[in-house]
């Protein structure tokens, strides 16, 4: 590790919209990546932000009996959401610099307790961007969705896909390459797109794969439950 690469403040944000019967296990889930990162490094200056965008549930409660800072936002757009959370982040921990690292997931996930260490391992080791994999809950997939599934999806391999439950990124690379754009979908491939035009070190790993939900509606018409609900189907049925 050089110093240009060091890490001494972790900035993570958690868009929220309406996602009471989920967002318990998601925060379970951080206290206990935040927990390990703290054992491990005790140095590190962490700074968690939920956002709450435009709920209507109990999200608000659950949210704020968290040990994170929360903040409420009316944009209906996870783009905006996630870039209000980082804007929000990075203001209170600093100017947001190559020794600070940007990492986001979603409320409808539960990271790995060594999450945020494996990210700063990353970082700290040259990468300028991190792209996790994701495992859907097979709790809500069909036995053909949960074989499908199996069957495209090599054990410690990583496809590379960009997913907002599992991306880490340096604060200075994603405030050059323009932070998550206010869209309604696909904000992190847009994000990851540009800071790799911008010559970023991109790295795909799986080692901190992140449980989300495999539900088939989501909150965006085109997320990751439009690519369980249409795409994941037997082999045996394509073509």
């Amino acid at each position: 590790m050089t110093p240009a690469h060091r890490v001494t403040e972790l900035a993570v944000v958690v868009p929220v919209n309406d996602e009471e019967s989920l967002l318990p296990r998601c925060l379970a889930a951080l206290g206990v990546a935040v927990g390990a990162l703290r054992n491990a490094r005790p140095t590190v200056e962490v700074e968690v932000v939920i956002v709450l965008d435009d709920c209507a549930d109990g999200s608000a409660r659950i949210a704020r009996a968290a040990p994170f800072t929360v903040i409420e936002t009316c944009h209906r757009r996870v783009g905006a959401a996630r870039a209000s959370g980082v804007a929000a982040a990075l203001e209170r921990l600093g100017p947001g610099g190559s020794g600070s690292w940007v990492v986001s997931t979603d409320a409808d996930s539960a990271v790995p307790a060594r999450w945020l260490t494996h990210q700063l391992d990353l970082a700290e080791d040259g990468a300028d961007v991190v792209i996790g994999t994701v495992r859907p809950d097979f709790a809500d997939l069909s036995a053909e969705q949960r074989e499908a599934w199996v069957a495209t999806h090599a054990p410690g391999h990583a496809n590379g896909h960009v997913h907002g439950a599992n991306l880490g990124i340096r604060a200075d690379v994603y405030l050059a390459a323009g932070g998550f754009p206010g869209v309604a979908e696909h904000e992190d491939v847009g994000l990851v797109e540009r800071a790799r035009l911008a010559g970023a070190r991109v790295v795909a790993s799986d080692a901190g794969c992140v449980l989300t939900s495999g539900r088939s509606t989501g909150r965006t018409p085109g997320g990751y439950a439009r690519h369980l609900r249409e795409d994941l189907v037997p082999a045996s049925r394509v073509g």
